[in-house]
């Protein structure tokens, strides 16, 4: 079965930085991943190297796949439109765009279809835009840090948004952001690009509970993580904190109760941040280097 997107050794250089090196990665149909660098999937931009392939072609040019696929970007760029005409103009566009959730959305964000988008505020740009991501109800939805300008309310009503239409309308959701554990309840896949090379491809619920902060006396804590990988140690002195990597069980957590310890699982933004950290030493990670 063809994957929605196929990357095979992507390279993508500005004069003398490169941005992404050597990547390759699939992204399988009906499915919700936290992603970095969306707009050479969406044909916005040339490979340096490699290829790019969004339902088996490539997409840059392609009228018969870009029909497929919206793009929604923190910076979105509009002509002298007001929301109605943006609106109209992504209607002729996507053939499975629904004007009613359209109408919905600018409801729910106080967004008026008459106003001049030049004369709208930062957030109700970007609700424009996840209006229109939403909308399309396109094959691929791409959603490059989409929500600049909104409250933690707007953003969540974006959340709720997704999760909901996706469920009624499956389709393939690649979301980059900056917030990871505030979205992290919608990736079904994480990958990270960092240096420009994927150090991190892998299910986010293989991920959650994959490394743990063990806090307490640093005696037990020494006992507890013998034999087991460790990240980071922290506390000098008679307590001690250390990152341990691997899933926690059930027999270890009643251990941990009887020496007196705090476990704490680290969160998904964590493990990015730890995912990256490493990429300058080690090649990409998997849930199987991090066990």
């Amino acid at each position: 079965m063809t994957p929605a997107i196929s990357v095979t050794g992507l390279t993508r250089r500005y004069y003398d930085e490169v941005a992404l090196d050597d990547v390759s990665l699939t992204v399988g149909a009906g499915t919700i991943t936290g992603l970095l660098g969306l707009r050479i999937l969406a044909g916005q931009e040339f490979p340096s190297s490699g290829s790019v392939r969004v339902f088996g072609a490539a997409p840059a040019e392609n009228e018969d796949v870009l029909r497929r696929l919206v793009l929604v970007r923190e910076d979105q760029i509009y002509p002298d439109f007001k929301v109605c005409h943006a609106l109209r103009a992504a209607s002729f566009c996507y053939p499975n765009w629904d004007a009613g959730l359209a109408s919905s959305l600018l409801k729910d964000y106080g967004v008026r279809a008459g106003k001049a988008i030049k004369g709208l505020s930062r957030g109700h740009r970007s609700a424009l835009g996840i209006t229109i991501g939403l909308a399309a109800r396109a094959e691929v939805t791409l959603f490059d840090e989409p929500y600049a300008g909104l409250d933690a309310v707007a953003r969540q009503v974006f959340y709720d948004r997704l999760l909901a239409d996706f469920g009624a309308f499956p389709r393939t959701v690649l979301l980059s952001t900056h917030l990871i554990d505030e979205a992290a309840a919608l990736f079904e896949n994480v990958v990270v690009i960092d240096r420009g090379r994927a150090v991190l491809d892998a299910a986010a619920d293989g991920l959650r509970g994959m490394a743990t902060t063990v806090s307490g006396p640093v005696l037990a804590v020494d006992s507890f993580t013998t034999g087991c990988p460790v990240w980071e140690r922290r506390g000098p002195g008679s307590q001690a904190s250390v990152v341990m990597a691997g899933q926690v069980s059930g027999e270890d957590r009643e251990r941990a109760r009887s020496l007196g310890l705090d476990l704490t699982p680290l969160s998904l933004q964590q493990l990015v941040v730890r995912a990256s950290g490493q990429s300058a030493g080690a090649g990409p990670l998997t849930e199987r280097t991090w066990a």
